[in-house]
């Protein structure tokens, strides 16, 4: 496969990202702050709308394996999905402030987008893991496109920041909404034209759950849950932290694109070692990176500028391997037999990503509501710290010994 190829596949990985991090990262203090909804009714709709889209997931992942066996089908849904997400996504950040039906707006556009994400993202997953059988050439596609996801999360973290500070704050997101559609278009367009096509398999309509029957993929999903709560209790924080707890709110967008850089740049590194010691043992070392990293978040304070910098570079390092490695695993271990039915474990993976984002931002919000903590004032920053940073080190530690375990089972490859 030609390294234009793996671009072509990969590019479709920006946008996508693009369009996430703002969700999660933005939309907390954006909606609970500046647009008057407060933290607790914003955390609640962010865990119902992710609850009512979460199960969608299942039948998303079962779309994909049907509308494999018909030529254009794969196409077809690329093409409505960019289209849904596109319109939903300049609605989501250019509301209504000023009315009652904001925190309704606010919901269904959610949903809208969580929606046409997903089935988006579930059937670009999917065609990456059935374009080849060889191991190493899925761990590379897999890396082209996560290499391109977080350089879109830079994007995403600078360019709001950028556009505020030149545009105000409601006329940026509008061109921020605007920039993603012309990405996303043009990403979709070269996925279509150029990328490598994936290889169709008959699929047998089976249990939504099917894919968790099977063991090695059941464990693999529990690991995914616990490190993806981990990041997302951190990031769905990691504004808050930067302005209340560092006093930094002004270095916030530099601090994100360092840590999502040191991610982009890590990405050679874990190629290597998973080549050279296996893909489960990269992904334990990322996670020991990480702990080691971060767990010094907990005792910094204001204008810790320099200290704060370098956890950005440890734990950014440590997020490229949580990008590259777990949807490679498990691309590696779905069974010969279920091939067919590759976008239904895709789209489990896609539920259990979701369900941590809902977790991270619809406990986590009103739990510090109950710690009095209120952005822009001195209470509750202690809570605020040891959520931000000891809960996830925690988490991490369990993950960690967790793949120590059952690393052996994960190391079954279907594959030449």
């Amino acid at each position: 496969m030609t390294s234009r190829q793996h671009v072509a596949y990969g590019l479709l990985g920006a946008p996508l990202a693009m369009a996430a991090l703002p969700i999660y990262i933005h939309t907390p203090k954006l909606y609970g702050d500046e647009f008057g909804l407060g933290l607790a009714l914003t955390g609640l709709i962010l865990l119902l709308s992710r609850t009512v889209d979460t199960v969608q997931d299942l039948w998303l992942g079962r779309l994909t394996d049907v509308l494999q066996k018909y030529s254009g089908g794969w196409p077809l849904l690329v093409s409505i999905s960019a289209t849904v997400l596109a319109m939903a996504y300049v609605a989501l950040f250019n509301p209504p402030v000023n009315s009652v039906f904001l925190p309704f707006w606010f919901g269904i556009t959610l949903v809208l987008v969580y929606t046409a994400h997903s089935a988006l993202n579930i059937t670009y997953l999917t065609w990456g893991a059935r374009v080849s059988d060889d191991t190493h050439e899925r761990t590379r596609l897999v890396a082209s496109r996560e290499g391109f996801a977080l350089a879109g999360v830079v994007l995403a973290s600078m360019l709001p920041m950028v556009l505020v500070e030149h545009f105000g704050n409601r006329q940026s997101w509008l061109l921020f909404s605007l920039v993603f559609i012309l990405f996303l278009v043009l990403s979709v367009w070269i996925l279509l034209r150029f990328a490598p096509n994936p290889v169709r398999k008959e699929s047998t309509p089976q249990s939504l759950l099917q894919p968790l029957y099977h063991t090695p993929f059941r464990r693999l999903a529990a690991l995914f849950f616990l490190n993806g709560l981990a990041i997302a209790i951190a990031a769905t924080l990691s504004l808050f932290y930067i302005a209340d707890v560092l006093q930094l709110e002004s270095f916030s967008g530099g601090l994100l694109a360092l840590y999502f850089l040191s991610g982009v740049f890590s990405l050679p590194l874990w190629l290597v070692l998973s080549r050279r010691f296996g893909k489960t043992r990269a992904w334990m070392g990322g996670g020991v990176l990480a702990v080691i990293g971060f767990v010094w978040a907990v005792q910094l304070g204001s204008g810790d500028l320099l200290p704060y910098s370098i956890i950005c570079i440890f734990s950014g390092a440590a997020l490229g391997a949580d990008l590259a490695l777990p949807s490679a695993i498990a691309a590696d271990i779905i069974p010969v037999k279920h091939r067919g039915q590759t976008g239904s474990y895709f789209g489990i993976w896609s539920l259990i990503n979701k369900g941590v984002l809902a977790l991270a931002a619809g406990f986590t919000l009103p739990l510090l509501t109950l710690f009095d903590y209120q952005p822009g004032q001195d209470d509750g920053l202690t809570a605020l710290t040891m959520i931000y940073a000891g809960v996830p080190c925690l988490i991490k530690l369990v993950f960690v010994l967790l793949l120590m375990r059952w690393r052996s089972s994960l190391e079954v490859v279907h594959a030449h």
